[in-house]
């Protein structure tokens, strides 16, 4: 699947692009999600972080990025946009630039190595990013599909920023790589209420109606579609499953969340059709561009800079990663992997 020219250039400003990891990610995803949530323990437990501490990097960590693709200049542009996220916590993006070749890094769809944690792509539509350490975890897919763990696979995508950057793009950059950093999308927080106030269903007798890009608009007696309905057809294309994903509330199990945000840069800034009121408790009051407040806090919790608390946090996570290894309930590929996310990030 890569880049489709023909598909860019019927995007308009008031379209919504929204994420698209494939489908067999997401099950993978789900898979690990409901096992990380059997082997949660309660509050004061070691496995009780498990999911926090396994998919997010350890303070003070110096995080690799690689490019599959786009130019120096481009490069460049992605690496200054991402500054406002690390000049807010205790974590680094090394984009590897070589001052005598004026080059960042690169990775290839042929490395059995790991060039990078989080390896850039623009060729693929829509875009995305796996959460946290996933980047680095084999069995969040199989080795052939095209997004995923092993060193030769997508982790973060901007579809077409090779050819031309929209307006939005330093906003797109700091979401997926808040994504890249462990954080989930503010709407789906436990504390959101965003689930019982999306219009998830059409209006009642409306009409399947779509222009001349397939996008599905209000129909001749003024009737408008759903979330399904509307994010089924362009530019997402998405499935009801990939709807529920990106859409619906998280569990709480193993989440840290505070209070919901409204002017976070992970919440979705939707049109007024996906709300049941307006205007929304849901719907952002910012521009989607730059971290709120909120985000700081966040990035501030999960990489702290005082150095007893990122200590503690570097303790915890090991104690989650020990449990898991000495646990008969994790299977032999699982440990591999964990031990070589633990041996990766102590490098």
């Amino acid at each position: 699947m890569s880049t489709n020219p023909s598909r860019l250039s019927y995007l308009t400003g008031n379209d919504i692009v929204l994420e698209r990891l494939p489908e067999p990610v997401l099950s993978a995803m789900e898979v690990r999600d409901r096992w990380f949530a059997r082997n949660s323990g309660p509050a004061g437990d070691a496995e009780f972080f498990v999911v926090e501490d396994i998919l997010r990097w350890l303070p003070g960590q110096a995080v690799r990025v690689a490019f599959l693709g786009g130019d120096t200049r481009l490069h460049r542009d992605i690496e200054e946009a991402t500054r406002q996220i690390t000049e807010a916590c205790n974590i680094s993006f090394d984009f590897g630039f070589n001052q005598q070749t004026e080059t960042y890094r690169s990775w290839s769809t042929t490395d059995r190595d790991y060039a990078a944690d989080i390896r850039i792509s623009f060729d693929l539509d829509g875009y995305f990013s796996l959460v946290g350490t996933d980047s680095t975890n084999p069995n969040i897919s199989a080795a052939s599909d095209s997004v995923g763990g092993h060193p030769h696979q997508r982790t973060l995508n901007l579809e077409g920023f090779h050819l031309f950057k929209p307006a939005d793009w330093q906003g797109t950059v700091r979401h997926e790589f808040l994504h890249a950093l462990a954080f989930h999308h503010e709407h789906q927080s436990p504390n959101s209420g965003c689930e019982d106030e999306f219009r998830w269903q059409d209006d009642p007798g409306y009409q399947p109606t779509r222009d001349a890009n397939g996008r599905y608009i209000t129909d001749q007696q003024g009737r408008a579609p759903g979330i399904y309905t509307y994010l089924a057809g362009f530019p997402n294309f998405w499935s009801r499953r990939t709807v529920d994903h990106n859409l619906r509330r998280l569990a709480p199990d193993g989440l840290t969340a505070g209070a919901f945000d409204r002017a976070s840069i992970m919440l979705y800034r939707f049109p007024a059709l996906f709300y049941r009121s307006n205007p929304s408790p849901c719907a952002s009051t910012a521009n989607g561009q730059n971290l709120s407040p909120g985000d700081v806090e966040g990035l501030r919790h999960l990489y702290p800079a005082d150095e007893p608390v990122a200590a503690a946090v570097g303790a915890r996570r090991s104690s989650a990663f020990e449990a898991l290894l000495s646990s008969e309930s994790v299977s032999d590929p699982w440990k591999e992997t964990l031990g070589q996310q633990l041996s990766m990030m102590n490098r």
